[in-house]
């Protein structure tokens, strides 16, 4: 294989993954009620509806409190986003260590958010996100297998 191409397709999927995080966090960040977004999936986990939750004097304050652990969220993806986008940029996945230092960290990323979703939000619309980002941390993996030390 052109070592040209296996390098672009070691590098893009890995930008791409970046690219979609901030997407998220950006939506995250400036939807006004970001924990609709997978509203049926967290009322499964809190088995109540956010009507009702809502609804109880003593959660008043819920809202804004789901506001802000949301907007927190967006934030922190937005800046791994903007991290993950940086590093690409700056390293081109030039080199192997380079290469499995992203790899490693995404790997047991991604292993950590299936283990979550799988098991509390296994109905979450992100799912199929959640296999697009492997696919992609897969073909850059693969593809950087045809590049040299």
């Amino acid at each position: 294989m052109n070592k040209r191409i296996a390098h672009n397709l070691t590098w893009v999927p890995i930008f791409l993954i970046g690219m979609i995080i901030i997407c998220l966090g950006a939506v995250w960040s400036i939807h006004k009620q970001p924990w609709l977004l997978d509203k049926l999936p967290n009322e499964v986990l809190l088995q109540t509806s956010f009507n009702i939750l809502f609804s109880e004097k003593i959660n008043i304050g819920l809202s804004l409190y789901l506001t802000i652990i949301y907007r927190f969220l967006g934030l922190y993806m937005l800046t791994i986003g903007f991290l993950i986008i940086g590093y690409v940029y700056v390293t081109r996945l030039g080199t192997k260590t380079a290469r499995n230092c992203v790899f490693v960290i995404l790997f047991f990323t991604l292993v950590g958010i299936y283990f979550l979703m799988l098991n509390y939000l296994p109905s979450s619309p992100l799912i199929p996100v959640l296999y697009f980002l492997s696919l992609c941390l897969f073909l850059s993996v693969f593809f950087s297998k045809h590049l040299p030390d």
